[in-house]
């Protein structure tokens, strides 16, 4: 008989609702789903044709859980996921509070699944922008070894939550209506407006959500040798985030075609790339897909072994609460049962 399994999460922002959605439609046996926030509980939520009232946190709301899914951010899952360890869950997490840890996983299913294997308990979840940027250059770089990676992001408001999707609304409607909008979000106005500024800056003149990307590709592909020059962008979109990718390979790079045929059949990537007919990746068509939607392939002519990619995800899926689903379904098919 197929083991069944009491899963907790933690938080029930823009991403915990997703996991909620994506765990409802995999292939995980639930037997107790357990919705936990902070503040503000009482809400029902509907899985698998039941009815879940959202229960604020307390001291025991981790007995008998098995696996917990975080999405509280930082500071919740330092004071929340050693209290799921001590009551025997393992934890995936997506905030950035363990993922330099040496021994945290850091994980992407199509990129380094048997990273798992060396969990203490918890595992966490890349930052979304390292996910959609890694999902499409693992392959490249297996065949070809990458060695410098310029990216430039282009990052929807969803990335910062609730408050920041409203008050994109809130300026749209206060701008064509003639009125001021109001900032409270981002230091300055974000609709009609592009920020090269996320996360807080550092005094080497970067952002930290910039060398998140960094940091974390190397600790994913186990390659520090990988030269990586970021810029991290927020733009008026509601969901989904873009990237520019250049790299620079060691070993040449075949024709185009093969190129295109090497990620189509890469894991979790679609290419969807005929430029003639205008088609090319976009935040709105890509929206509510759990693929890394990559186009604009070419040959960067400037160098030896040069590429170019556009790449687009939803931000909220894959970029969050899809690859944590997908840690856990890694874990309940291989790790588990045994």
């Amino acid at each position: 008989m197929m083991s069944r399994y009491n899963i907790a999460i933690v938080g029930m922002g823009a991403v915990g609702r997703q996991m909620v959605a994506i765990l409802e439609k995999s292939r995980i046996p639930v037997a107790e789903l357990r919705l936990l926030v902070r503040r503000n509980a009482g809400e029902i939520i509907r899985f698998r044709g039941q009815k879940y009232v959202v229960e604020c946190f307390t001291p025991g709301a981790f007995q008998n859980i098995d696996l917990v899914l975080m999405a509280a951010g930082g500071k919740a899952s330092l004071e929340l996921a050693p209290l799921a360890l001590e009551a025997g869950a393992v934890v995936i997490d997506n905030s950035s509070a363990f993922r330099l840890e040496p021994n945290v996983p850091l994980v992407i299913p199509e990129v380094n699944p048997t990273a798992i294997e060396d969990h203490h308990g918890i595992i966490a979840n890349p930052n979304c922008s390292t996910i959609q940027m890694v999902v499409p250059l693992k392959p490249l770089h297996d065949l070809f070894k990458i060695k410098r990676i310029v990216v430039s992001t282009y990052q929807s408001v969803s990335g910062t939550g609730r408050q920041a999707i409203e008050e994109l609304e809130n300026q749209v409607k206060a701008f064509v209506s003639g009125e001021k909008p109001q900032v409270n979000v981002y230091p300055h106005q974000i609709a009609f407006n592009v920020l090269p500024h996320i996360d807080s800056f550092l005094e080497n003149g970067y952002t930290k959500e910039e060398l998140k990307m960094v940091r974390e590709t190397h600790k994913i592909l186990n390659d520090t040798s990988l030269q990586i020059s970021p810029t991290a962008v927020r733009v008026p979109v509601f969901n989904c985030h873009a990237e520019a990718l250049n790299i620079e390979t060691e070993k040449p790079l075949p024709e185009i075609a093969a190129v295109k045929e090497i990620l189509a059949k890469a894991p979790g990537v679609k290419v969807v790339d005929d430029v003639e007919n205008n088609v090319y990746p976009l935040p709105l068509d890509c929206a509510g897909g759990d693929k890394v939607y990559v186009g604009r392939i070419r040959k960067d002519f400037t160098v030896a072994h040069g590429l170019n990619l556009w790449v687009v995800a939803d931000n909220l899926r894959k970029g969050a609460a899809l690859n944590a689903v997908q840690i856990a379904e890694l874990l309940v098919k291989k790790y588990f049962a045994s």
